[in-house]
């Protein structure tokens, strides 16, 4: 990728992030959010593994047909990157790439705990900030992070 198509891609993720925010998030706000990135899956026949969580609370697991543990140890990597950064894993990752680095060269962080890739997402509030996170993972990083970007959309759309 050129700079400028990093800084797109860039753009267009702050743009999700400032977008996609809750006026409150409740445990019935993750059920719901949850049942519908499964009929997604369901529906597109998608063997992922998904995950919501506040804090350090998990409020909602659930693993599709097809996927396994090791989309769970992603799902944990993956959100330690949105709880330390408070950006979506695709923004961080995006900027490790651009800047030519990895996550332990720059922030001196384990690559075996934290995992710069696309599909965890921070739940934000809106004039609060992240307080948790929706992660998606088994497919490639750009669709994990559609794939909760779209539910996140229609959800909050719904919600209005």
């Amino acid at each position: 990728m050129t700079a400028a198509e990093y800084e797109t891609v860039l753009e267009r993720i702050r743009n999700e992030e400032r977008e996609l925010q809750f006026d409150h998030f409740s445990n019935d706000d993750a059920l719901a959010l949850g049942l519908s990135l499964v009929e997604l899956a369901r529906t597109r026949g998608l063997q992922i593994a998904i995950d919501i969580s506040r804090g350090q609370q998990q409020l909602f697991h659930f693993a599709c047909a097809g996927s396994s543990a090791d989309n769970d140890a992603w799902i944990i990597r993956k959100n330690r990157v949105v709880s330390r950064f408070g950006r979506s894993s695709l923004a961080v990752g995006t900027s490790l790439a651009r800047d030519g680095t990895g996550i332990e060269s720059k922030y001196y962080v384990s690559a075996f705990e934290y995992s710069p890739h696309g599909g965890a997402f921070p739940i934000i509030l809106r004039g609060t900030g992240p307080i948790g996170t929706v992660t998606v993972s088994g497919l490639p990083q750009e669709e994990d992070h559609a794939l909760v970007v779209e539910a996140l959309r229609a959800y909050l759309a719904g919600k209005r």
